[in-house]
């Protein structure tokens, strides 16, 4: 600090001076962007390309992922009956219960469902007791844990890998429409995909006897995966575990020390691996609590799928040929396929052609080459397809957990292709400086990506457009049919425009109030599912009062049945007694039980699906919507006739009517049985003086 003297006697100046006594290196360096496994060859010095950080990036995820938490389907039935209907019960003490959550057989995990129920519990204090807020807290609730599982990932491969490989990650995790769907799924190979997602995060870096950090947050969350999600999901991280204990990646290893170093490595990982087995004892002690029997979810996941006996196995609810996952990535990740499945040989093209584009050779000859690094870090999307592929099992969300790794060796065999671009302009016009001026390289890449976002985007909209009716017509019975009934007899009444479509936006004062749902209750309806059972989106999108029951189809294998209902305003434990209860109807045969059935003429409410430029019948599948002597259409909506629908127009979607004429329509609907409604109507009609 010094003082001046001004020619003003009144005035002092104090002027501050930066402390001298810091070392002169004392600055923080930027961060060096080509210190990863893949180099630029061209550009080096150069201002970088844009890639968002960690916070941009996450707040863009968030608002892609919270979307499709809004307006994505479910792909799975799967995900209703096992996932969805259990949380439900959990909720509200009543739902459809599967073979697989009775006590006799017990391969779903009690635990993983419960992750879940907080949500549910938020929504409920500050939105009210309707269930369908609780069903898109879960959702948006998975969306925001996806978001940043990615973001995460992502910017590992910007600072491990190469920042233009990062970008393409980014963009192509953002817009994918395999990601669409599985970041928000409430499954178990969704949340394997978050714990991968994360895992590969740590397993990025390189290997070393130092970076402990590494092998246990990897070790962790690969783990968490496998316990709480997906028990197979651990073989993702097999190319990991083999890495930690025979890669020596950055460590310098003289042939005195390697007995030392891999008695270190083999305990750390040892080490790494008991501290992850810990997240057993509170997954076992809650699947434990509400079957009321010592269960280990995971290894009865693994005993029923890999040692069945000559009646039960996977196999019993279909099998697909060996081309079903090509095909399913053919539609989720589109331009990208060949990419990733090219990845491992661009490598090896790399290797012969444009060998500096994995760096220098390290410094000391005993370290990885970083060829074999990177290879480590591709294998693991081959090793799942490849045991994925072998089951003759498959079903779509089978790969969830490779979903993140399939679009990072996309991106990498994309940097790897634009190398063999820059190398070949090189070769041809001698000229490395025209090479750097050159915007080849960037179209190329720009178009690739650009291409896949397109047609993910036209993806996602095929599925809302083509297949969202069973969501939306479901609901209908909550928010037109029930208020109408409530109206009708009198217990509230509605405004005079209810019912009728909006010309204009309606102001605050005409927006409807709250309805309370709970004047049904004692009403007795009953909604029927017959062909349609698949497409159920379950009870959370359907009023307390309603019991939704099967009637007979042309299907003749195991259908849901009911758990045993608790009191609606019981607490956990009180759940626990239900699912302890062994149902006497279910069985893992996939035999068909008659008694799960109601008479057809006993339903309130029906949904259905009819095709009238096609229309079928059979003796269990009448069409229901052309009796118009019984039933009445209270809501419709266009569901695609896939049957009747050219391949290309029905995959993806595209606006204008040229696309749109090719495609056949049915309708999926939910009808009401004019009789039996119209008697409780005048059962529950309330008297006024």
């Amino acid at each position: 600090m010094s003082t001046g003297v001004q020619p003003n006697a009144n005035i002092q100046t104090i002027s501050f001076r930066r402390p001298t006594n810091r070392p002169a290196d004392s600055a923080a360096k930027p961060k060096n962007r080509h210190g990863g496994l893949l180099q630029d060859q061209l550009r080096r010095a150069q201002r970088a390309p844009w890639c968002p950080t960690w916070s941009a990036a996450l707040r863009i995820l968030l608002l892609i992922r919270v979307a499709g938490a809004m307006y994505s389907g479910i792909q799975d039935c799967d995900e209703v009956f096992n996932f969805w209907e259990p949380l439900h019960y959990l909720y509200k003490g009543y739902g459809f219960q599967t073979w697989e959550t009775s006590p006799e057989y017990s391969i779903r995990s009690w635990a993983y469902i419960l992750l879940h129920y907080l949500p549910v519990q938020i929504s409920t204090t500050f939105m009210g007791p309707e269930k369908r807020p609780a069903f898109f807290a879960v959702r948006i609730c998975l969306a925001i844990l996806s978001s940043l599982c990615e973001v995460t990932f992502y910017r590992a491969v910007v600072d491990h890998i190469n920042y233009r490989v990062g970008r393409y990650v980014f963009f192509l995790l953002a817009f994918n429409a395999g990601m669409w769907t599985a970041s928000t799924a409430f499954l178990p190979s969704s949340f394997a995909m978050y714990a991968n997602t994360v895992a590969f995060a740590y397993a990025l870096e390189p290997p070393s006897s130092e970076n402990t950090r590494r092998t246990l947050f990897a070790t962790l969350a690969f783990a968490a995966g496998a316990v709480v999600g997906w028990p197979f999901a651990a073989a993702v991280a097999i190319p990991f575990v083999l890495e930690e204990l025979l890669v020596s990646g950055t460590d310098k290893i003289t042939a005195e020390g390697r007995s030392s170093w891999l008695v270190g490595r083999w305990k750390r990982m040892a080490t790494s691996a008991g501290v992850a087995a810990l997240l057993l004892v509170p997954v076992v002690a809650l699947d434990t609590l509400f079957y009321g029997k010592l269960t280990i979810v995971p290894w009865n996941i693994v005993k029923y799928n890999v040692f069945p006996d000559s009646q039960r196995g996977p196999e019993l609810y279909g099998t697909e040929p060996m081309h079903f996952y090509l095909a399913n990535l053919l539609l989720n990740f589109n331009v990208l396929v060949p990419f990733a499945l090219f990845a491992l040989p661009a490598l090896a093209v790399t290797y012969r052609v444009d060998n500096k584009r994995l760096g220098e050779r390290y410094q000391y000859a005993d370290k990885s080459s970083p060829y074999t690094l990177l290879a480590i870090r591709l294998a693991p999307a081959y090793l799942w397809l490849a045991i994925m592929t072998l089951q003759k099992h498959k079903e779509e969300r089978f790969l969830y957990p490779i979903y993140p790794l399939m679009c990072f060796n996309a991106a990498v065999a994309i940097y790897l292709a634009r190398g063999w671009l820059e190398t070949a302009f090189i070769a041809i016009t001698n000229s490395p400086y025209k090479a750097s001026r050159s915007t080849l390289f960037s179209q190329f890449t720009l178009s690739v990506v650009a291409a896949s976002c397109v047609f993910s985007l036209s993806r996602i909209m095929a599925h809302w457009k083509y297949y969202h009716a069973p969501l939306s017509v479901t609901f209908a019975l909550e928010a037109a049919e029930v208020p109408r009934l409530l109206n009708t007899t009198g217990h509230i009444a509605l405004p005079s425009h209810f019912g009728q479509p909006r010309t204009k936006r309606q102001s605050e004062e005409d927006e409807l109030p709250r309805i309370d749902l709970s004047l049904i209750e004692d009403w007795g309806l009953r909604l029927c599912i017959g062909k349609e059972w698949y497409r159920f989106p379950g009870h959370f999108l359907v009023p307390d009062g309603v019991r939704v029951d099967w009637i007979k189809s042309e299907f003749d294998g195991m259908l849901p049945g009911h758990f045993a209902e608790t009191s609606r305003r019981g607490g956990l434990l009180d759940r626990a007694q239900g699912t302890r209860v062994v149902p006497k109807d279910l069985n893992d045969l996939n035999k068909e039980a008659p008694q799960l059935y109601v008479d057809v003429s006993k339903c309130d409410y029906l949904l259905d699906l009819d095709f009238p430029l096609h229309p079928a019948e059979a003796a269990h599948e009448p069409r229901y919507v052309a009796d118009v002597a019984t039933w009445e259409r209270v809501a419709c909506q266009p569901f695609l006739d896939v049957a009747h629908s050219p391949l290309l127009t029905r995959t993806l979607w595209m606006p204008g009517e040229l696309w749109q004429e090719r495609n056949e329509f049915g309708e999926f609907c939910l009808l009401k049985h004019k009789a039996n409604v119209a008697q409780k109507e005048t059962v529950h009609t309330v008297r006024r003086a």
